[in-house]
């Protein structure tokens, strides 16, 4: 389990960043990619560094990110610094997009997707718990959890409905190199 690249997808709510950090705890050598985002760092969720838009679109300039895309307004980067973490033999988990797969499929060979699923009344739940979308944003993420990966990738399901151990020897089974 060295040296490659997963990329975590799923519905807002699926709890990504919850098993991406409870995998770090128990995996190791397993590095997780903090992401920059053009919010403020007080917002919550994830562990993400964040930048205004100036900011990010200067590092884009440098070439700083080893990916970088648009989704719910918002801007979001993956530091060219996952490359070293690669090179030194890491495997790396990191939170993306569903709509910039086929370009992280290109940027990370052998790369793996763990689509972390759950049903739409758990997401809903979750969702509302966190108290920072109103019912009309709740309805709309949901009518896009179902929406489909794109085809041709390596993918594993994770499905987080219920226990997190559970979801958590799913992942970790998903993070296993393919026996011959």
């Amino acid at each position: 389990m060295s040296g490659r690249f997963f990329a975590v997808v799923g519905p807002s709510g699926v709890g990504k960043d919850t098993l991406m950090e409870a995998m770090a705890a128990r995996v190791p050598g397993l590095r997780l990619v903090r992401r920059v985002i053009t919010r403020p760092a007080s917002a919550g969720g994830e562990e993400f560094e964040g930048v205004s838009e100036a900011a990010f679109e200067a590092r884009v300039a440098e070439g700083a990110f080893a990916l970088h895309w648009q989704a719910h307004g918002l801007r979001y980067g993956v530091p060219v610094a996952v490359d070293a973490m690669l090179a030194a033999g890491h495997p790396v988990l990191c939170n993306l997009s569903r709509a910039v797969l086929p370009e992280a499929a290109q940027r990370f060979a052998g790369m793996r997707v763990l689509h972390v699923t759950a049903r739409p009344e758990v997401l809903a739940e979750r969702l509302a718990s966190r108290g920072r979308e109103s019912a009309a944003e709740i309805a709309r993420r949901l009518g896009r959890a179902g929406v489909a990966l794109p085809a041709g990738l390596d993918v594993r399901e994770i499905d987080n409905s219920g226990d997190l151990d559970a979801a958590l020897a799913q992942m970790l089974a998903a993070l296993q190199p393919v026996r011959a």
